[in-house]
């Protein structure tokens, strides 16, 4: 049997997710759920895009230098790593939506020291803070999103995260040209307390209820999510996928190795079963990190000044392209596919990276500033728009790929890569960009290019499949 035929039932049934219509329940509770993931979402957008509209408010107003302003810029990765450490079996231990309220404590106390902050200890504990909170809420966001929709709109829902970090980025840059930072750090609280109102109105998982035990509690909780007049039975089913019910030899497998395995430790991941979705979770997202992203949004004012350009130009023109190209990457998700989408959005970070690069480059040459300065806008705007879409999808392809069993440390680990890589590309970027601006960004490009060749290689394409079904193909490969 190939990957992709469908799980039989003995009596020759397919399963809901096999013979339904295709059609999929969006009910007022579904909405509720991602519109408080939404908020988070939006929370870690203007934790993303505070440090570049602040920059020369806080380093005037508390003296801080370059390298100290690099440490506060960069020192919410620290504390992503210690998140994300503890992240993937807080998420098992507690559940998804506790896990979404304890990361907004942690966010809410870092916004509240930076805007009491006097002296650089009290703001890069306050970044500390944020980056935490974050770290945990890294791993639970797309886990939780991917756990509770239907498989046909899974990819949107999941990507609309990406969408509200773009757009909490975009009003950081917008807002940032407008007002003082401090009233920059108190709007970067509001979408914390509203996730933090909201978490208290959604359901959790159907699939960690489900792995904990509490079976009863995996239909009451999947009728809320479709809707009273929709017959669950069968995804239910599903997703505990009883052993008596199977006949193909290849699910038996998936099912007996997988499911029926107590927790797996940290050191069960780097089983060979298991290559596959690690190479891809944590390879993935390491080049999506060191594509640069997060260093270029960090230091975006300092960037464009360097080329010739007005910051509040340029971070205005970058603050209101992301959101519509952010939402293009939710209405194509689910149409062309992860793989594709991140094949072009990869392509087109590396074009804008290596015109930013090309127009540093040309500063040395007698062509003009002006034109040097549009190339790199044009660079900038490229480059933006791309990660609008590419961004986000390590986290939702993360979310799809790994068995319940290793989900919890298998995410930890991606996470944790994930803020050892922005890290690495936050603090450097300033002293790698006073080395030499053209090479930060054809370093950026290459990386970005090599994103396009894993994807060829490694990436498989999990449009329209169940969790389960993608699970036991990655499985299946290196078994």
């Amino acid at each position: 049997m190939e990957d992709g035929e469908p799980l039989l039932l003995e009596d020759g049934a397919k399963p809901a997710a096999v013979t339904g219509d295709g059609s999929s329940s969006i009910s007022a509770v579904l909405l509720l759920s991602t519109s408080v993931i939404a908020a988070g979402s939006l929370a870690n957008g203007c934790a993303l895009g505070f440090s570049s509209p602040a920059q020369d408010g806080i380093m005037k107003e508390l003296g801080l230098s370059i390298a100290e302003y690099s440490v506060f810029g960069s020192i919410s990765t620290i504390g992503g790593m210690l998140g994300a450490i503890i992240s993937g079996k807080v998420a098992d231990l507690i559940g998804r939506k506790h896990t979404i309220f304890l990361m907004q404590i942690f966010c809410i106390l870092g916004w509240l020291a930076i805007i009491f902050a006097q002296g650089a200890w009290l703001l890069d504990f306050g970044r500390l803070s944020i980056g935490f909170g974050l770290g945990l809420y890294a791993f639970v966001t797309t886990i939780y999103v991917a756990e509770i929709t239907p498989k046909d709109i899974r990819g949107a829902f999941a990507s609309v995260n990406q969408v509200l970090v773009s757009g909490g980025i975009s009003l950081m840059f917008l807002l940032g040209n407008l007002i003082h930072w401090h009233i920059l750090a108190v709007i970067g609280v509001i979408p914390c307390v509203l996730q933090i109102i909201g978490s208290f109105f959604i359901p959790e998982s159907p699939r960690w209820l489900a792995k904990i035990g509490r079976e009863k509690e995996v239909e009451t909780t999947l009728r809320r999510l479709r809707g009273k007049n929709v017959d669950i039975s069968q995804e239910a089913a599903e997703i505990r996928v009883p052993l008596s019910t199977l006949t193909c030899q290849r699910k038996l497998y998936f099912m007996e190795n997988l499911q029926q395995l107590p927790e797996s430790s940290f050191l069960d991941l780097f089983q060979r079963k298991y290559a596959h979705s690690v190479i891809v979770g944590v390879g993935l997202m390491l080049l999506v990190q060191l594509g640069g992203y997060n260093g270029v949004s960090f230091y975006a004012s300092s960037i464009f000044e360097a080329a010739g350009l007005s910051s509040s130009v340029g971070t205005t023109a970058v603050g209101i392209i992301q959101i519509p190209f952010s939402l293009m990457g939710v209405l194509l998700m689910d149409k062309i596919g992860r793989r594709a989408l991140l094949k072009v959005t990869a392509a087109g970070a590396c074009l804008g990276s290596f015109l930013a690069g090309l127009a540093f480059l040309l500063q040395d040459f007698e062509l003009g500033k002006e034109f040097s300065a549009m190339l790199m806008l044009s660079g900038m705007l490229v480059y933006f728009s791309s990660y609008s879409g590419l961004g986000g999808l390590p986290w939702l392809i993360m979310s799809e790929i790994f068995p319940m069993n290793i989900k919890g440390s298998a995410g930890s680990l991606v996470t944790l890569a994930c803020w050892i890589s922005s890290w690495i590309v936050t603090y450097a970027f300033n002293f790698l960009f006073k080395w030499s601006p053209a090479g930060v960004f054809f370093i950026f490009a290459s990386i970005c290019g090599s994103i396009v060749i894993f994807s060829l290689k490694l990436v498989p394409e999990t449009k329209g499949r169940t969790l389960e079904e993608i699970q036991a193909s990655m499985v299946q490969l290196f078994a």
